[in-house]
């Protein structure tokens, strides 16, 4: 009997280091596998140091239809625009509030670092559309994320569509 019981405790003991070790490698397994983000970078420059460059140092990274647009002479509603642009995000004072929207009628002005975090409002021929900028719209046109046109959703053919359509009742 009292092999049984010192065997029993053996197994006991066994057991409890085993569910230890499991509980140990199950609390490791949540701490590696926390989740990374993969930071933003442009041309291999990150967004911190793409904030400090000079306008110089910035055309020589876009591509070469931005370069050429930022080589030649800014017009005066461009530079109107970033201005305002600036000061919308300059007025906001709480931590995670959005700036005030900025509306442009403007479809050609290129969006640089110093407009992320601004809330702008393209306009489409009909409305303004808001859109947040991103990093990732860096070196793209403000009118690429305002569509002017609307998709066409094509359904049946109508009549006087082809020559077969002559034998379709009209009611």
């Amino acid at each position: 009997m009292s092999d049984q019981k010192a065997d029993n405790k053996k197994n006991n003991n066994n057991n409890k280091t085993i569910l230890q070790i499991l509980i140990n490698n199950l609390s490791l397994h949540r701490q590696i596998k926390k989740r990374t983000f993969k930071k933003f970078t442009y041309s291999g420059v990150a967004l911190e140091s793409l904030l400090d460059l000079k306008e110089e140092q910035l055309i020589s990274l876009l591509r070469c239809r931005a370069r050429r647009k930022l080589r030649r002479e800014t017009p005066i509603k461009h530079v109107n625009f970033l201005k305002k642009c600036r000061a919308s995000k300059a007025a906001v004072t709480q931590v995670g509030e959005k700036p005030a929207l900025v509306k442009t009628h403007a479809r050609n002005i290129l969006i640089v670092p110093e407009m992320i975090g601004s809330v702008i409002g393209i306009y489409n021929g009909k409305v303004f559309n808001q859109v947040e900028v991103k990093p990732e719209m860096i070196g793209h046109y403000t009118g690429e994320f305002s569509l002017s046109y609307k998709s066409v959703n094509h359904g049946r053919p109508g009549i006087g569509a082809t020559h077969s359509s002559r034998f379709i009742p009209l009611k």
